[in-house]
Order: structure tokens, then C-alpha cells, then sequence
């Protein structure tokens, strides 16, 4: 599998996860026969683990938003590249960068790709 297909994988598990409230359970079980490869895995452990941190991080750099005003899309796909930027050292930032727009315009609506480009721009900037 691809990391591309892994990154969407980690996405509708995240995505899920978070819209039944359960993103920081410890319960591994919950997930564990979800992973398809160890990619997908790094993404969805990793996020979880993270969650706090990440979030800081998106909070701190959106503009006239706050986290809980996030479409579940934007913030799981935020997540993830923020993930990938800050503890993938193997992973470009480009390439999270785009992976993370590309995903948005699939699952989210018109101006999701470039509300996560701005706010991923601004974090590595």
C-alpha cells in the first residue's frame, strides 16, 4: 500500500475516532484491527499520542478560528500533516503539505484544500 492510500486510511480512522469522542483512548483494541499497514498505524498512534501537542499547534496558528469551530475533516487532516511535519523526519514537509490538500478537497468541501494549506503554511513558515 501506498503511504498515499495509508495517509487515507489514517484519515477515516482519526476521522471516525474523533466523531465518536474517542481519539485519546488508551484502548488500542478500539483500532487495532483497523491498521492495514505499519503506516497507517504510525499515523493513527502517533496522532493519539500527540493529540495534545498537535492541537496547541493548530490552535496557535489559526486566524479568527478556534479548534472546536474546525470541521472534523480540516482538524483530522491537520493532524495528521502536523504529525508528519513535527515527528515523520523522513516525510518532506511538501509532500505532508500536499498530501494533507489533496485529502481535504477530497473529503472536505471547496475551500477546505486552501484553509489547510493556509494553516500549515503558516506553521512551518
Amino acid at each position: 500500500m501506498s503511504r498515499t492510500k495509508a495517509r487515507e486510511k489514517a484519515f477515516q480512522t482519526l476521522f471516525q475516532l474523533d466523531l465518536n469522542d474517542c481519539i485519546a483512548t488508551t484502548d488500542s483494541d478500539l483500532i487495532s484491527d483497523l491498521y492495514e499497514n505499519a503506516y497507517t498505524k504510525l499515523l493513527v498512534e502517533g496522532v493519539r499520542q500527540n493529540k495534545q501537542s498537535i492541537d496547541t499547534i493548530i490552535s496557535t496558528n489559526l486566524e479568527n478560528w478556534t479548534l472546536d469551530r474546525l470541521a472534523s475533516v480540516e482538524k483530522t487532516v491537520l493532524r495528521i500533516a502536523i504529525y508528519e511535519i513535527k515527528y515523520a523526519e523522513d516525510v518532506p514537509f511538501r509532500v505532508s503539505i500536499n498530501e494533507a490538500v489533496q485529502l481535504a478537497n477530497v473529503y472536505g468541501d471547496e475551500k477546505s484544500g486552501k484553509f489547510v494549506n493556509g494553516v500549515l503554511s503558516k506553521i512551518i513558515a
